[in-house]
């Protein structure tokens, strides 16, 4: 049965606006990514989402724009607006609507009027337009008809079907807003190669900005199937829940998916392990609320950014480099940078998979674009190292560089067993450093987008 699709596209539109008790208007710039769950056809209505970023010259910048689109050009003739976002320290709505009439139907179609209300009362009115002669092919780019939006909890459930030599995880990374504690929870299921009985483990970990990193471990435990996600012991790890002990720790968690799937590995690789291992996000983004008691007292998460990933394979693999990156305004960047144990590909540099999701889109297009060109044309480019760790690359129009830092005060190195009895060490930080640099190509190379992560950046450099 083909999947539902639905429509996604970005639009940019400029004008001004005049606020209550000025008389003069103020320079204004909206740029939205539209998501509608259905294909968007033009004799239908169609509601849509939308979020971005609002531009008020003096007044306001804000890259958390949130709302909805009735898009009906036929059915009801106008394609009506309703956002909100801050300006100026004040909660602002816009509601507006472009008129549809076939006797001006460019003008019609790219004039929008709009009204700005806060709590309830008018506070301006303005115009955007859409710039057609600067805006018209960008725009019709930017349609893609993605598949309808997934439910995550599906990517939780054990892959393990009972053969000897695999390996599963589940973990969760997140940074608490208010204290900017780094916490890191590790679920896994070890399936020996030589048979014996399966076991899962893992750890607890919290990174205070201004303390040493505390963690403790909880099994290992004879594994006992779970249809929904890991479960060992009363540790739990399944949709919207996080919850249990190890020594002196105790966490109850909730867990609020943000966002649809992120493949950092190519879709397939989940679906058919074809490959050494797979690394999925089930939500790009998630919350977290909940408490976490430590020997130094308790956390208390609310609405806590993070996200929770999976992995499925055969093992660790002989190098490896792993980021997320929570950039803000729903923007994520991921990267699994690794030297496979397989022979033939160990002799490789590291093989590079990155996953930027900005403004609802990602990029590169298709995940395998970062290992393209193993021979040195067009390949991401690792360079595992610490305490500082690179990865640069080109797809199409644009080029990133990314920098990780993981301090050796911030970081934590943790040492366990294969599959094939071999000794891996992982040394993480969920308090690391990041600068991305994204950069468009315009005649010349173009500064798009850059963003510092200070102590907020999740990231891992392993071997065996």
């Amino acid at each position: 049965m083909t999947a539902a699709r639905g429509t996604e596209f970005t639009e940019t539109m400029v004008g001004s606006v005049r606020l209550a008790g000025e008389s003069g208007t103020r320079a204004m710039r909206l740029d939205l990514a539209v998501r509608a769950e259905r294909l968007m056809l033009p004799h239908r209505t169609t509601g849509a989402t939308s979020t971005g970023r609002v531009r008020i010259a003096g007044l306001a910048d804000d890259r958390d724009v949130r709302g909805e689109l009735e898009i009906s050009p036929i059915a009801r003739r106008r394609i009506r607006y309703r956002l909100d976002f801050t300006a100026g320290g004040r909660r602002y709505s816009l509601d507006g609507w472009k008129s549809v009439t076939a006797l001006r139907p460019v003008k019609s179609m790219t004039v929008l009027p709009f009204t700005l209300l806060t709590d309830g009362e008018e506070a301006g009115h303005g115009t955007l337009r859409f710039p057609v002669a600067t805006a018209l092919m960008p725009f019709l780019g930017s349609f893609r008809f993605p598949r309808a939006q997934e439910d995550t909890a599906q990517y939780l459930a054990p892959r393990w079907n009972g053969s000897p030599g695999r390996t599963e995880v589940w973990y969760t990374t997140l940074t608490d807003p208010r204290t900017r504690t780094g916490v890191w929870l590790h679920h896994e299921l070890t399936a020996p190669d030589d048979g014996s009985r399966a076991h899962g483990h893992g750890w607890i970990a919290l990174f205070p900005p201004d303390g040493p990193v505390e963690h403790a471990r909880f099994g290992p435990e004879p594994w006992e199937p779970d249809p929904v996600g890991f479960s060992v012991d009363g540790i739990e790890a399944g949709p919207g829940r996080l919850r249990g002990s190890a020594g002196d720790f105790r966490w109850d968690v909730t867990e609020r998916p943000e966002g649809e799937p992120l493949f950092t590995f190519p879709r397939w690789s989940w679906r058919r392990p074809l490959l050494p291992a797979a690394q999925i996000l089930p939500s790009a983004r998630a919350s977290y609320t909940g408490t976490i008691a430590y020997p130094g007292g308790e956390l208390h998460l609310d609405a806590a950014p993070g996200a929770s990933a999976r992995i499925y394979g055969h093992g660790n693999a002989r190098r490896w480099a792993w980021l997320h990156a929570d950039l803000g305004g729903g923007d994520v960047l991921e990267i699994v940078a690794a030297v496979s144990m397989r022979p033939g590909l160990n002799k490789l540099p590291p093989l590079t998979f990155l996953r930027l999701r900005r403004n609802g889109r990602t990029w590169p297009r298709r995940a395998e674009r970062g290992i393209v060109g193993w021979a040195g044309l067009g390949r991401f480019r690792t360079r595992i190292g610490l305490p500082v760790w690179t990865v640069s690359g080109t797809a199409g129009l644009r080029r990133i560089r990314v920098e990780v830092t993981q301090p050796q005060e911030r970081t934590l190195a943790l040492d366990y067993t294969d599959p094939d009895g071999g000794a891996a060490v992982c040394r993480n930080s969920e308090s690391a450093d990041a600068r991305v640099l994204l950069e468009r190509w315009w005649g010349r190379w173009r500064t798009e987008a850059e963003w510092f992560l200070d102590g907020t950046a999740h990231a891992e450099v392993g071997d065996r």
